[in-house]
């Protein structure tokens, strides 16, 4: 069995958009750590009572953890159907996340939003990942 037999051949633009969700994840993560060495907050310490900048930038990560298994989900049922389509929505997304974090990284959570267009991503997976059910559901 090939593995073209298993996956679609547009299949690894989803697993480079994976990959780039990891740079990510892993620039936040980077992020925090050094916001915890700059501002002394020690582990297990989640938020900071003096800090709000701290708490900004743990916020930014903690958000982007929160949805994360989520989309994970949804980009791996839309890519195994629609691999290019949702691709360009996960990029979307996985971008949308570093202009959230980077808004929040300026002390006004307001700025957040900088990242809003990322629900463009994040919902045309689920809406992908739906259509690919009610295929698999034969409804049309």
């Amino acid at each position: 069995m090939e593995l073209h037999d298993v996956l679609p051949e547009r299949f690894g633009f989803v697993i480079f958009t994976f990959v780039y969700s990891l740079a990510m994840l892993m620039y936040l993560a980077v992020k925090v750590g050094a916001a915890r060495k700059k501002y002394d907050i020690k582990y297990p310490t989640m938020y900071s009572e003096k800090e709000q900048m701290f708490n900004c930038i743990q916020r930014a990560h903690q958000n982007t953890l929160e949805v994360y298994p989520q989309w994970l989900i949804f980009q791996t049922i839309a890519g195994l159907v629609y691999p290019t389509s949702a691709s360009v929505l996960g990029v979307i997304w996985v971008t949308s996340r570093f202009s959230y974090a980077w808004g929040y990284y300026t002390g006004n959570p307001a700025r957040r939003m900088n990242g809003a267009y990322g629900y463009v991503g994040f919902f045309g997976v689920v809406i992908l990942s739906i259509a690919v059910a009610l295929q698999l559901l034969r409804v049309f």
